[in-house]
């Protein structure tokens, strides 16, 4: 199933795709919990549609795709390399990643992303399975040259608008089946890396993260980016595709003084 995250007159509700992938059927209840579909469906386009979660962390890895390490001269790493992203930084499709006048140099980098079920801790990577909700695509966007600048990378990959995620969560994909991360801007292939290049597994990162952080529903670990990363501008659109999975495109634009 594909779950969606929709604005309603009474606040935020979450939505399931239906067949014919134009409307979307309203939930009663929460997807992490129990849930059941209404008989209340709405087209798409009617909806305004939210990032599929606001995770409590956000937990990527850096340098899983080796072609991606070595253009950014760099060696794949011999255990998962972790940073995190803050929850400020998420937004969904349609809403514009906003460059900031703080950099010159802003990349896209298109990843999957997990989306966790229920609170965990000390996963056996066997097991993850149990503990994941689905999965969404994500932009790793980050500001190169500040990540250049301060030797760490909290920064480049904070600012608001950082982290588009979306446009659902789908319960039914499987990364073990591959499919390629494919990221295009204004139409141009830029990345393209198959799943079956990961360094660490989602199993792996799973037991990773929650090996040192407890895991709580709603939160999401990306799993890293393929080689090809570059600059965006202002005007330009990113598409990040996870093929099997969806598309989430964001507008450009600066974010002004």
């Amino acid at each position: 199933m594909r779950f969606l995250r929709v604005s309603r007159p009474d606040g935020p509700a979450y939505a399931a795709l239906h067949a014919d992938g134009d409307h979307a059927i309203l939930v009663e209840g929460n997807p992490f919990s129990e849930y059941a579909l209404t008989t209340q469906a709405a087209p798409l386009e009617a909806l305004t549609v939210l990032p599929p979660v606001l995770p409590s962390k956000i937990l990527c890895v850096g340098k899983n795709y080796a072609a991606h390490a070595a253009e950014m001269d760099g060696e794949v790493p011999a255990e998962p390399l972790i940073f995190s992203k803050p929850s400020t930084s998420v937004i969904g499709i349609g809403e514009a990643i906003q460059l900031p006048s703080l950099s010159q140099e802003v990349h896209h980098e298109a990843e999957l992303a997990v989306v966790i079920g229920r609170i965990c801790k000390d996963v056996p990577a066997g097991q993850a399975a149990d503990v994941i909700m689905g999965y969404t695509c994500a932009n790793d966007v980050t500001a190169r040259d500040l990540q250049r600048r301060d030797q760490q990378w909290t920064r480049s990959k904070g600012f608001d608008t950082f982290c588009p995620l979306g446009p659902w969560i789908d319960t039914d994909f499987d990364p073990a089946a591959g499919g390629d991360v494919i990221c295009r801007v204004d139409g141009e292939e830029r990345q393209r890396g198959s799943l079956d290049d990961l360094v660490f597994d989602v199993g792996e990162l799973v037991a990773w993260c929650s090996a040192f952080a407890t895991l709580l529903p709603g939160d999401v670990i990306l799993t890293g980016t393929p080689a090809g990363v570059g600059p965006i501008a202002a005007g330009q659109t990113v598409d990040v595709e996870v093929e099997g999975l969806g598309t989430l495109r964001n507008p450009v634009e600066d974010a002004g003084p």
